[in-house]
């Protein structure tokens, strides 16, 4: 296995389009974001210097800001969240037009591993954190999100519904349905404010039980506070009002001080309103 991410398309006979490369407007008509004129590019990463380029966002935002602790591979750059399965994922980055229109810093990113890239991986970067086993039947047509985040300067909703935009585009060209991943909450406090949320979401919005997981490391929900009045992480209510539910309880992320919930977004299951935006009504 490299240890360098290396330029992964193309894509095991998956094609994005040309929409996905598109210039996206903030949100769609409607979203309670705030307002902005920025437009932002998103396009999928074409070479180990843009994958570098969503590396370096990743340790601005998870090591500077957050206080991750990254195993890194053997000769990985400074300054970079680098792991063993970049080099298998997709790579999809959403840049800030600049005063010429010409697309500038990635501000946003999000890696994809599809299911051919997960059988020659050895598996999903899911399955270090959960038993997948109750999911086997999805897998030839899920993939597998992870690394997302947004620069903090531009979170404001536009960059998210961006690379959403474009993520439901070359999920239906490519016809899969089913979208996997880990969605982090912080354990600043250490974790009350995740075992709170954990309780509201429990309540609403778990998933079936043929499709509920069990974490490897698990979070001690019972004896950590589960009352706190506290709202979701922004991706999370994002990924909630899009359809996403809850596979089960949250693991323990130790080198990240996150609790991971495993959730689910299946393309059917996203409401009308997103579906027209993302889509334009195909679906």
């Amino acid at each position: 296995m490299r240890d360098l991410p290396l330029p992964t398309l193309p894509f095991s006979d998956l094609r994005p389009s040309e929409a996905s490369r598109r210039s996206l407007p903030v949100a769609p008509q409607g979203d309670a974001v705030a307002p902005s004129r920025a437009r932002f590019h998103v396009g999928w990463a074409r070479s180990e210097e843009e994958v570098r380029q969503a590396q370096r966002l990743r340790y601005r935002v998870f090591v500077e800001e957050m206080g991750a602790r990254l195993s890194v591979p053997k000769h990985a750059p400074v300054g970079h969240d680098v792991d063993i399965f970049d080099p298998f994922c997709e790579h999809l980055l959403v840049r800030l037009m600049d005063a010429d229109g010409q697309p500038g810093e990635v501000i946003g990113t999000y890696r994809v591993l599809t299911p051919e890239a997960a059988r020659r991986a050895g598996g999903l970067y899911t399955e270090t954190e959960f038993d997948l086993t109750r999911l086997r039947s999805l897998r030839p047509r899920m993939v597998e999100l992870g690394r997302s985040c947004v620069h903090p300067e531009h979170r404001n909703g536009g960059a998210i519904m961006a690379l959403w935009g474009a993520l439901t585009e070359f999920m239906v060209r490519n016809d899969l349905d089913t979208m996997i991943g880990c969605a982090s909450i912080s354990m600043r406090d250490g974790g009350h404010y995740a075992a709170s949320i954990w309780k509201q979401l429990e309540d609403r919005h778990m998933a079936d039980i043929e499709w509920q997981v069990r974490p490897r490391l698990p979070l001690p929900v019972d004896e950590l506070r589960q009352d706190l009045t506290v709202e979701p992480p922004p991706l999370i209510k994002g990924y909630l009002r899009c359809g996403a539910r809850v596979l089960g309880r949250p693991a323990w992320d130790p080198d990240f001080n996150t609790a991971d919930l495993p959730m689910m977004m299946r393309i059917n299951d996203l409401p009308a309103r997103y579906r027209r935006h993302f889509l334009g009504g195909d679906l």
